[in-house]
């Protein structure tokens, strides 16, 4: 797949404007699809901070008119998605919902375009059991914001086409992005597996008194993730060698959490109302609104964009 791509986007969410925001960035021509107008509305804003944001960042000199003048935003599945080559959905993460938005797609869309599905954690299969159309049905998962990291995970469902994988691997490096292939189709997939095998040992160690929360977050931050993101952990395992790791793993893991279960950390702060950012706190507490957080993040992930351009160069 080569040349210019028709992509649309069913779902105007955070997600869908920021896979708008890169497809645009890259010279593709992307309709938004949404159930509301009101959501469309918003998006087009959403797409107009961004793309000001990254003017701002350094990371592109295209104009937010530019990229609006790319996108077609319509409440018409139908209209938005007849001329796609690929279909990507980012509705919310619930199996029904998805099933639903599917069987339209199926209906609206020639019998070639790729349907792809932004899920993080249902299973593709679950997603395109037992429809006819399941062969065009992949797993194309996402990190946020889209248009500054660059993993893409791609996944096969039972009765995915190995060349629907194939096309979409071509696609996603066509737009700089750089696509892992999962090559099983578990929950998680291998992102969030590991987000969440991490997270998991983190509030152990905070539930059995090992450290502090703010330690233990402070030990992640600003330590395994900043060796993480210039050393994979393979690499890591390589350099200072596979006999000692070996020996460390062998007296760890069996102290290592193994729990099926959220930890009570979820349910107390739930239960108090501490939610988060948006309420204000969560694990920690926040004097900023979320969008100026979440900002804040994607200042510092823009500054790593550009020191990890500078070195593959």
């Amino acid at each position: 797949m080569s040349g210019e791509i028709h992509l649309s986007v069913v779902g105007a969410g955070q997600m869908g404007t920021g896979f708008a925001v890169h497809f645009r960035l890259h010279d593709q021509t992307v309709s938004l699809v949404d159930h509301r107008q009101s959501n469309l509305d918003r998006a087009r804003e959403r797409i107009r901070e961004s793309v000001q944001f990254l003017n701002e960042q350094g990371v592109t000199t295209m104009s937010p008119s530019a990229v609006l003048d790319g996108v077609t935003f319509t409440l018409d599945t139908e209209v938005g998605t007849a001329d796609a080559d690929v279909v990507l959905e980012t509705v919310s993460e619930d199996l029904e919902v998805k099933r639903e938005v599917f069987r339209e797609l199926a209906d609206a869309t020639d019998e070639e375009t790729i349907l792809a599905t932004n899920t993080s954690s249902l299973q593709v299969s679950d997603i395109a059991a037992g429809f006819e159309f399941a062969n065009r049905v992949v797993g194309c998962h996402w990190l946020y914001p889209p248009y500054l990291l660059p993993t893409v995970e791609v996944i096969a469902g039972e009765e995915t086409d190995d060349e629907v994988v194939e096309e979409l691997v071509a696609l996603l490096e066509a737009v700089d992005r750089k696509p892992i292939v999962v090559q099983k189709d578990v929950p998680g997939f291998v992102w969030n597996r590991i987000q969440f095998a991490v997270l998991r040992e983190c509030m152990h160690l905070v539930d059995t008194g090992v450290a502090s929360l703010e330690d233990v977050n402070t030990a992640i931050r600003d330590g395994y993730a900043r060796r993480t993101a210039v050393l994979g952990p393979f690499e890591t395992v390589d350099l200072a060698g596979l006999d000692l790791f070996r020996t460390v793993a062998s007296g760890i893991y069996p102290s290592l959490s193994d729990r099926d279960t959220p930890s009570p950390m979820y349910d107390d702060r739930l239960e108090a109302g501490e939610t988060g950012v948006e309420s204000g706190k969560g694990f920690f507490e926040y004097d900023r609104s979320a969008d100026e957080v979440a900002r804040m993040r994607d200042e510092q992930l823009a500054t790593l964009r550009v020191i990890f351009e500078t070195d593959e160069e």
